[in-house]
């Protein structure tokens, strides 16, 4: 395959590809070269020329099954929608991501104009039941085989909305199941406490709940904070300073940035994908013989999403996030680029899925209805002091604090690109 990628695409393009081994290998091994061909998939990823190229596609679904030593047979697949449903589904384990979602959309009976409204996403349940987002799956990935090769029950594949623009949601609403799935997304990301709401809100939606108005609920929730936003788990940051931590959320077309300075002052700011010039994912494992105190066995790699903003009309500075989740930062930040370019053209994301040439879909005899979630509980006296702390990170005001007249000083009055980018338009990009 190398000798025919390479001469199609050239030699610089094709990364090395993690070379087989003769024997039969050890557990260990197995889990060393699945690590590796994760790698070697994020980085084609990153490459749209070769992400879309069906011949690489077809070597990767084949390498991914041949890896994990599992033979295509059919199987039952649990795909979980936001309030906690299973939907069970039975693929064939070389099934890809495509296939796994049409079987999922004709389970729930959601019609084939929507379904490229969704993705499915490959999450880590947390302790409290909410979800850390893994990565999007990927079109080359057999999702059977991605969930089952990391041998943990914790790990899922979920089926979430995968735009950012909230006037789509007109389009998923106009049908029964398209609703429910996305009131049912509403409800569990306002129940996280992704979505901010105050007491007053918190009410209002209870309301319509009991009415059951699930349309007026999602429009009372597009009109508040966060809402189609996804929530990363808190990282580091180099921006304003080194070593901050911070919360990173993406939707609306940016990555909002709610930091921790290290005077323990939190500032919030957002930074617009389209003053973005590039960026790039990169990882790196720590050297054996580092610092005294560092944890002896296994290295973790280091994942890190640099990017490079337009910080004011005539300087670019890069900003860069130390965090696991940067693959999943990277394919947000290129599906946002990607909806308004075809928001830009005047297409539509409406894709029509065209049925596989060799068969038709295992459909099931039985649709599977999407379950209202249960009613909003009041917010909880844990979740509180969040709520508080988030009412304040919006009413800071980043104005008026002095700026340092050394170009490469960061001002705090650039932090939120809302308001430092007035007047520049994209064509300064």
């Amino acid at each position: 395959l190398s000798p025919q990628l390479r001469k199609e695409y050239g030699a610089n393009v094709v990364p090395a590809f993690p070379p087989k081994k003769i024997f039969t290998l050890t557990p260990a091994e197995v889990e060393q070269r699945r690590e590796q061909l994760e790698k070697y998939m994020q980085a084609v990823r990153q490459d749209p020329t070769l992400g879309g190229s069906e011949t690489f596609n077809s070597f990767l679904r084949k390498a991914q099954q041949e890896t994990q030593q599992i033979p295509t047979e059919e199987v039952v697949l649990e795909v979980l929608l936001s309030n906690g449903q299973k939907v069970k589904v039975t693929i064939l384990t070389s099934d890809q991501t495509e296939d796994v979602l049409e079987a999922v959309a004709s389970k729930l009976d959601l019609p084939d104009d929507l379904v490229g409204y969704f993705s499915l996403f490959l999450v880590r349940e947390t302790k409290d039941g909410a979800f850390s987002f893994v990565r999007k799956l990927q079109e080359f990935e057999l999702p059977y085989v991605s969930v089952t090769s990391l041998h943990n029950p914790e790990f899922r594949i979920i089926l979430r909305k995968s735009y950012w623009d909230s006037s789509y949601d007109d389009d998923v609403m106009e049908h029964r199941v398209g609703l429910n799935l996305l009131y049912a997304q509403t409800v569990s990301d306002i129940e996280h406490g992704w979505i901010l709401v105050n007491k007053e809100q918190h009410r209002q939606l209870k309301s319509l709940q009991e009415k059951v108005s699930k349309k007026e609920f999602i429009r009372l929730a597009q009109t508040l904070k966060y809402y189609g936003y996804l929530k990363f788990d808190p990282c580091v940051t180099d921006f304003p300073e080194k070593g901050c931590h911070v919360i990173v959320s993406a939707g609306n077309n940016e990555l909002n940035f709610q930091v921790r300075l290290p005077s323990e002052q939190i500032k919030e700011g957002s930074f617009k994908v389209t003053r973005m010039r590039c960026w790039r994912v990169t990882s790196s494992v720590p050297m054996s013989n580092g610092p005294s105190g560092s944890s002896p066995g296994k290295s973790e790699v280091k994942l890190e999403l640099a990017f490079e903003y337009l910080m004011s009309k005539d300087r670019l500075q890069w900003v860069t996030i130390t965090s696991p989740q940067a693959i999943m930062l990277s394919i947000c930040l290129q599906s946002m680029v990607d909806e308004l370019m075809v928001k830009k053209s005047g297409g539509s994301i409406r894709k029509m899925f065209r049925r596989r040439v060799n068969g038709a879909l295992r459909r099931s005899d039985s649709q599977q209805a999407v379950k209202s979630p249960p009613l909003l509980d009041s917010p909880d006296a844990s979740r509180e002091p969040m709520a508080k702390l988030s009412s304040k990170l919006t009413s800071v005001s980043l104005r008026g604090i002095s700026h340092s007249s050394s170009a490469n000083d960061v001002g705090a009055n650039d932090f939120h690109g809302n308001y430092a980018f007035e007047g520049i338009g994209d064509e300064d990009l």
